[in-house]
């Protein structure tokens, strides 16, 4: 009797793979780009960013606060390795490996970790800090589709062990990821636009 190799079936891997890949590709340019800007503000403080358009829109109020250090280190260096960890597994799983379910089931744990960390820097932004991080948007905008892909894939192949009820939602609404992501986008632009009135300070 041969074993089989551990890991979740995976009945489209090369869309999973190539969706990894993408956003953390674009995850990686943007923590980059904001760890360049943290070097640029510690070399000089009055530094004129690139990223810095308006009172309301710009980085170095976000890179220059506590949030922006909330391990005592710059948020943007978490970015860089979770993000080139993102675009590995990709690269791996488009080469034809298979990872073990523990594996999922960690990777899932750490994209929900990501999520509620973007979640709280979201909040710090429109809500305490008063000012949209162009940069920080673009990461918010490939974490929360990155969490839907991982953990939905996660619970429907069995990675998390749930009931077979959840594994049937969970494949149900993976072909549902784009309109959630559309949803979530627009909620945090209503938020914004609640707090900051953004369009007002555009076109006002």
């Amino acid at each position: 009797m041969t074993s089989t190799p551990a890991g979740p079936p995976n009945p489209r891997p090369l869309a999973l793979a190539v969706t990894m890949i993408v956003l953390g590709a674009i995850g990686f340019i943007a923590a980059f780009m904001l760890t360049l800007d943290k070097f640029a503000l510690l070399e000089n403080p009055d530094a004129q960013l690139g990223c810095n358009f308006s009172v309301l829109v710009g980085c170095s109020t976000n890179l220059n606060s506590a949030q922006g250090e909330v391990f005592g280190f710059p948020n943007p260096l978490l970015g860089i390795a979770f993000w080139s960890a993102t675009v590995t597994i990709g690269v791996v799983l488009l080469a034809g490996s298979r990872l073990a379910r523990w594996f999922w089931a960690l990777y899932a744990l750490a994209t929900t970790a990501s999520l509620a960390l973007v979640i709280w820097f979201i909040s710090e932004s429109i809500f305490v800090l008063h000012v949209l991080c162009p940069w920080c948007m673009v990461t918010w905008s490939v974490t929360i589709p990155l969490f839907f892909v991982i953990v939905l894939h996660a619970i429907r192949s069995g990675a998390i062990p749930l009931p077979e009820g959840f594994r049937r939602f969970a494949n149900a609404a993976f072909g549902w990821i784009p309109l959630i992501t559309l949803v979530s986008y627009l909620i945090v632009a209503a938020l914004a636009q609640w707090q900051l009135d953004v369009l007002g300070a555009v076109f006002g």
